[in-house]
């Protein structure tokens, strides 16, 4: 009687026991492609590893997970429902690891993503004045502009909202953008009429291949038309704006990157500026804890950026 017990319990522990992970990593890669080959790619193994890791698990389970013809592969009934309940369990832990590395490189430091010429002319040289006020963990700057993940290691993005991003993602609105034609002071008699506020059709016009419509968005928010001259085009907003500090032409200028040039009397821009209709965001993977240096940032940038 004893031993029959025993035995039961041996079986049951049998059947609880779970296959090893590899294997089922192995299984989940192969049965998503139905390929032992394409598997061995994505897991940098051999064929012949994915083959033996798979048969072992067959063994284990007692039942075929593939039904192999020739060199081919295909799931069975019993490999269909093993690999949905493995693929969403392997997609939990992944989810898990991810937020936990997260969180563990946010104590130390937060990556934030910022478009290059916004980094470069308007928020590094405002920067020392939030380290000042927050001594906590440190903020990484880093460049990049248009579409990004929050996978590749930035924690929070600036962007302006000109393109789409995944639903999941969070945004606060930081400002408006601005725009308006900049060039330099001694240039505005030349290139302006005799008020200083509507361009003549032989000004120069500069644009980059970044922003290509930025004039066109300008006429259209002010009601000018674009004066029909050819444009002298580069490839970012920074080597336009210094094209028009050298004299070059006339470039369209969003405030926040010409502002410090137009506030020290570098550049000038006779017809204002006026909002096109954007904005800049400040992209989290979930919405900001109240309290937290990531709303500090938040509330910091909004108002440097008034």
């Amino acid at each position: 009687m004893i031993s029959e017990v025993d035995g039961d319990f041996e079986s049951l522990k049998s059947e609880s026991r779970m296959p090893s992970l590899l294997a089922l990593r192995c299984f989940e890669s192969a049965g998503r492609f139905e390929s032992f080959a394409r598997a061995a790619d994505e897991l940098h193994l051999t064929p012949g590893a994915i083959s033996r890791a798979v048969r072992l698990l067959e063994e284990d389970l007692g039942v075929d997970l593939f039904e192999r013809r020739k060199r081919r592969v295909f799931l069975t009934d019993a490999g269909r429902r093993l690999l949905k309940a493995v693929s969403e369990g392997l997609g939990v832990m992944n989810h898990a690891v991810r937020e936990i590395r997260s969180e563990a490189r946010r104590a130390r430091r937060l990556v934030l993503s910022c478009e290059p010429t916004l980094l470069m002319r308007w928020l590094i040289p405002r920067w020392s004045e939030f380290q000042a006020q927050h001594r906590g963990p440190d903020i990484h700057l880093v460049a990049g502009g248009g579409l990004f993940s929050f996978e590749q290691g930035i924690d929070l993005a600036i962007r302006r909202d000109d393109f789409p991003r995944p639903s999941g993602y969070h945004a606060e609105r930081l400002f408006a953008e601005k725009v308006g034609p900049v060039c330099r002071p001694d240039k505005v008699g030349q290139w302006f009429d005799e008020r200083g506020t509507c361009l003549r059709a032989t000004a120069p016009l500069l644009q980059t291949t970044s922003r290509p419509t930025a004039w066109q968005e300008w006429a259209a928010a002010t009601g000018q038309p674009v004066p029909a001259t050819q444009m002298q085009s580069f490839e970012h907003f920074y080597f336009s704006i210094q094209a028009a500090v050298a004299g070059l032409g006339v470039a369209m200028g969003p405030w926040h990157l010409v502002r410090d040039d137009i506030q020290s009397g570098v550049l000038v821009a006779p017809s204002g500026f006026v909002e096109d209709g954007s904005h800049y965001c400040l992209l989290s993977p979930t919405p900001l804890k109240p309290g937290s240096l990531e709303t500090d940032l938040l509330e910091w940038l909004r108002a440097v950026g008034c």
